[in-house]
Formats: structure tokens, C-alpha cells, sequence
């Protein structure tokens, strides 16, 4: 169970825009949000943060979806990685794609450019960070320093995200729970303490 109870819409209306647009693409409003609403400065700007990091720029959306997915298994965060399972599929990646991330070295499924993208993800997320010259190197070969800002930017926003939520415990909603049993729960996923427990 969270340790922070979300507010509900009636309680944030300057927020309602943003709200329905969530309900409209995701099918759901995040409890994540709407918890950080009990303080309007830091949703407004995670919000914004948020729009800026994964739906603007010119590094599919896709790929950061997945960046975002690997990024949240490394640190363990099942709330974000239930809900970038469910963004992954709306952002067309495939269930056997999003099932196979950790598998992003060998399966054909994913590019070079995206196994660049998803190693940088994976040893960035982890802590200590275990990012390498390396690594730069690699997806170097397939992005300019805009798009690894991007990239960069997908990773340390999911750093504040996996940290929030387990904090908090945020209780996973029940669109991305099925999305996740779905897509990856063949692969031992479970909610764990998001399962509103």
C-alpha cells in the first residue's frame, strides 16, 4: 500500500488538461502524478520534464520507451517497469519485443543502434553508475550529442521516477499491471510492492 494517498482530479483542477490527456492515451491517470500533486510546483515540473525528455526530439519514441524499461528492471522499479511496458506498446513496440528487452544483446528483434541505446541505458541505471567511454563509443556510431541527450535524459528521468515510486510505494493501477503480466510476466515479472498491498 503507498504511504501517500494520490489525489483524486476534483482535488487539482488546474491539472484536468493534463489528466484526461493521460486518461485518453494511456487509459489511466498515474497514481505517481497524481501523489506528486500534493505539492503543484513538482508535478507542474515533472510534468514538463517529463513531455520534454520522452515525446519531443528526434530519437523515436519507441526507443525511449524501451530505454526507459531497461533503465527501470536495472534499478528493480516494477511500478515503471509495468508502465513502460504499457508506453512501449503504445508507442509500437511488440509484446515479444518488449518481453525480450534483456535480451537486446542477441535477439534479432532490436538494431545495432538500439542495442547501443539499450547497453548505455542498462549501465547508467545501475548504482554504482557503470557507464563507460565505451559505451559513448557505441552509441556514438548511431546518434549525434542531441539525440544521446535525449537518451541521457530518458535515464536520469527514470533515476527520479524508480527512486519516487518505490519510495513510495506507489500502487501500480490496474491497465499497466495487465499490460506487464502480459508482456513480460512470462519472465518472472510481478508487482511486487506496487501491487497495492
Amino acid at each position: 500500500m503507498a504511504h501517500v494517498t494520490p489525489l483524486e482530479w476534483d482535488d487539482v483542477p488546474q491539472f484536468r488538461e493534463r489528466f484526461e490527456h493521460y486518461q485518453k492515451t494511456r487509459g489511466f491517470v498515474p497514481n505517481s502524478i497524481r501523489t506528486m500533486s500534493r505539492r503543484p510546483p513538482i508535478a507542474e515540473a515533472f510534468m514538463q520534464l517529463n513531455q520534454a525528455v520522452l515525446y519531443e526530439g528526434t530519437v523515436s519514441e519507441e526507443l525511449k520507451m524501451l530505454v526507459s524499461l531497461i533503465a527501470s528492471q536495472a534499478s528493480g522499479c516494477r511500478y515503471c517497469q509495468a508502465h513502460m511496458a504499457n508506453l512501449s506498446s503504445i508507442y509500437k513496440a511488440s509484446d515479444e519485443k518488449i518481453q525480450a528487452v534483456w535480451e537486446f544483446e542477441t535477439s534479432d528483434l532490436f538494431s545495432d543502434a538500439e542495442r547501443a541505446a539499450l547497453r548505455l541505458a542498462w549501465h547508467g541505471a545501475l548504482v554504482p553508475n557503470q557507464a563507460t567511454k565505451k559505451d559513448f563509443e557505441e552509441v556514438r556510431k548511431y546518434f549525434d550529442d542531441g539525440e544521446i541527450v535525449e537518451i541521457v535524459g530518458a535515464i536520469a528521468l527514470f533515476g527520479y521516477l524508480n527512486r519516487w515510486n518505490d519510495t513510495m510505494a506507489t500502487d501500480l493501477e490496474e491497465y499497466p499491471l495487465s499490460v506487464a503480466d502480459r508482456a513480460i510476466g512470462s519472465v518472472g515479472w510481478e508487482a511486487g510492492k506496487h501491487g497495492g498491498g
